[in-house]
């Protein structure tokens, strides 16, 4: 079956891969000059099926006012006049209720810890370095955080996920270079079996096997539109500096973030992603005592640190305005207020490499896997700020339903049609 995947980052190569290993003829369509140089190159690492959570919660609308105007925020909203970001916004609220959280949060770990198998099954098959640790502690700094974090905790104890409610002393037992923090956590959340790793990294490296496999890779490559007769996909007209081609395909997926959006709108078909902006930085260690092993996460701020060899990815920020990928001076000193607050002394903020990408974000937090209405083709998109984490199983998901699979979880809740009841 030839197959054709629109879009090179760990969501689209992840599809790559399972689609050859199910014997299809694959090509990848890319943009950019390589993979993960987009959504997927700077993203905090974290592979945390037992954190994921949608950013509809509830609180999070309060939360949102009350860091409008202080300088260190996780959240930074600038209205426009776009009507989609609007419509989005009205789809988020309705869902920040309690009970929708639930469903949402539980969907999202479905999908994350079948993701998380799959990552186990596979580097079991192709082991490689890419920066691997284990465990990722939260921090709160005060009661307010842990009382924000309360719905999430229950849902980790309905569901039996291992975790311990750990003191300010155990914070520092887990991570002993918070030792030279410059204020104490309240208390932390501590998912022993949650991990990190560079997922710009990762994606690379799988590109490689792919390739080895003989999956195709088309870089500096514009998807111009969807060729679609009869009501179904029968292939891709891309621009390159080849000129204009038309690439047929028995089916195509549609992997490009939030870039997804325009293309399939153009069939009709309407998914509500709208960009929600994150932000990192990349440091150098420079004191290994001082640094932190694995990864963490400043509830209050939302921000994780996470270690990747010889480097430290702090990572955070949403920012819900403009679609442009400019850096915004606010969100930057956040970052780096979180760490020099909990490690001030593992790297030299002059150092710092910044990034901004635009996370392909849903109003309910969970991706949207599957059929998309027209014959042949298929989504593989909305997967916000965990795309790293639900990667290969959503890769594997689509790659199953492509072939006529049964897929090994229950899809009810990942796929379109919750939009459309």
């Amino acid at each position: 079956m030839k197959t054709i995947v629109l879009g090179g980052g760990v969501i689209g190569v992840a599809s790559a891969y399972y689609l050859c290993q199910h014997g299809c003829d694959v090509t990848v369509i890319e943009r950019e000059p390589d993979v993960a140089l987009s959504t997927s190159f700077g993203n905090a690492g974290v592979i945390a099926p037992g954190y994921v959570t949608p950013w509809a919660a509830p609180g999070m609308p309060a939360k949102i006012l009350k860091y409008l105007f202080k300088p260190a925020s996780p959240l930074i909203f600038r209205p426009t006049f776009d009507p989609a970001q609007w419509r989005w916004i009205a789809r988020w609220l309705r869902e920040c209720e309690l009970e929708r959280f639930r469903v949402n949060k539980q969907r999202m770990q479905r999908i994350a810890y079948y993701s998380r198998e799959c990552l186990h099954e596979f580097r079991g098959r192709h082991p490689f370095d890419y920066g691997r640790s284990q465990g990722y502690l939260q921090l709160f700094r005060s009661e307010y955080d842990v009382e924000l974090a309360q719905p999430a905790l229950a849902v980790l104890r309905d569901a039996g996920i291992v975790h311990r409610e750990v003191s300010a002393a155990q914070c520092v037992e887990i991570e002993p270079g918070l030792r030279w923090a410059r204020q104490a956590p309240l208390s932390g959340l501590y998912l022993p079996n949650d991990e990190a790793g560079d997922c710009a990294r990762f994606t690379r490296e799988l590109r490689a096997i792919c390739e080895r496999n003989g999956v195709c890779f088309r870089f500096d490559t514009r998807v111009a539109s969807l060729d679609v007769q009869g009501g179904a996909a029968r292939g891709v007209r891309i621009e390159s500096e080849r000129g204009h081609e038309t690439l047929p395909a028995d089916a195509v997926v549609v992997a490009l973030g939030v870039d997804s959006a325009p293309l399939l709108a153009a069939l009709g078909v309407k998914v509500p992603l709208y960009p929600v902006k994150g932000y990192s930085a990349t440091l150098p260690i420079t004191d290994e005592e001082k640094a932190p092993r694995a990864a963490l996460m400043d509830e209050s701020l939302k921000t994780a640190i996470t270690r990747f060899g010889n480097n430290l990815r702090v990572a955070g920020t949403a920012e819900l305005g403009n679609r442009q990928t400019t850096l915004r001076e606010q969100a930057l000193q956040t970052l780096m207020k979180v760490l020099a607050d909990w490690f001030p002394y593992a790297a030299n903020p002059t150092s710092a490499q910044f990034w901004v990408g635009r996370r392909p974000m849903t109003p309910d937090g969970a991706p949207l896997l599957g059929p998309s209405g027209v014959d042949n083709l298929w989504l593989n998109l909305g997967h916000g700020s965990t795309g790293w984490t639900m990667s290969m199983g959503s890769g594997r998901v689509v790659a199953d339903l492509i072939v006529q699979r049964k897929p090994e979880i229950d899809l009810e809740g990942l796929t379109l049609a919750r939009y459309r009841k």
